[in-house]
């Protein structure tokens, strides 16, 4: 299996991931339309207007919320706006009332403010296994952005997912979102028993200054290559860069990581492109 680049939105029935900025990508599995963490606005450059960090996008909105094609499922791993955005969460509910939404059961009540008090929410925590649509199991994994949350009835806050998907050559894709996340120990086991083949994983990093600011910080790359490393994952798709002035990475970092290391390989998505799964 590899990954090829194309310039193109994936189309249903092909075996597709394409990036929407941030945390936000569409999936095609070949029989399914996954959407996960799309933050498709500017609701946060309206929130904080006028504030150090004012949120104003460093990417321009690559897709609205209602051009999007309908998706079988929405899949979100917590409550920041960035990844659980009004602005784009309640115009696709609207739109298409009967779509699942997967969201952290901790923060089942912010979602349906958020989504909508009449969407179809499915509330989950770290090791729930569901199968919400044939030929696709949800493995729910824990996160931590900073911290491994609870919420008082045992919760998790912070959630990533691994998707097993059948592709129509008759194989299974193992696929992780990792959500926000920093490196814990409970991470490392999840990954060795899921044993993804491809992972979407933050590389925006963390440093007191933005901790002190109350901006709750990520893997840096080099922790996402070693996580992929210790969970034997082929590929990985770094994301969580190029929104924010204040919260991303250099990408030339990224783009010699890309050039230079060879396990596991990787990918840097770019809006306008799908990487297809070939093989």
């Amino acid at each position: 299996m590899r990954l090829e680049a194309r310039p193109d939105f994936p189309e249903r029935g092909d075996v597709a991931i394409a990036w929407l900025g941030q945390a936000g990508f569409w999936i095609e599995t070949g029989q399914r339309s996954v959407l996960m963490d799309p933050y498709l606005s500017d609701s946060l450059a309206r929130k904080y207007a006028g504030k150090v960090h004012d949120h104003q996008r460093m990417m321009p909105i690559p897709i609205e919320p209602d051009a999007l094609p309908r998706p079988d499922l929405v899949l979100i791993t917590h409550a920041h706006t960035d990844h659980m955005d009004p602005d784009t969460l309640r115009p696709l509910a609207s739109l298409h009332p009967d779509v699942p939404f997967v969201v952290p059961r901790a923060k089942l009540n912010i979602a349906r403010e958020r989504i909508g008090q009449g969407a179809k929410l499915i509330g989950v925590t770290a090791d729930d296994v569901i199968e919400p649509l044939a030929h696709l199991s949800i493995t729910v994994m824990p996160a931590a952005h900073e911290a491994e949350e609870r919420d008082l009835e045992g919760n998790h806050v912070f959630l990533g997912y691994g998707m097993a998907f059948d592709v129509p050559d008759g194989g299974v894709v193992r696929l992780y979102h990792s959500g926000d996340t920093i490196p814990f120990d409970a991470l490392d086991d999840a990954l060795s028993s899921f044993k993804p083949d491809i992972a979407l994983l933050p590389v925006n990093g963390r440093d007191a200054e933005r901790l002190a600011a109350g901006i709750p910080g990520n893997m840096t790359l080099e922790e996402a290559v070693l996580l992929c490393g210790k969970a034997g994952i082929a590929w990985m798709i770094p994301h969580h860069f190029g929104m924010f002035a204040f919260n991303t990475v250099d990408e030339q970092v990224i783009d010699v990581a890309v050039e230079t290391i060879m396990s596991p390989r990787l990918i840097k998505p770019k809006i306008g492109e799908a990487l297809h799964l070939v093989g």
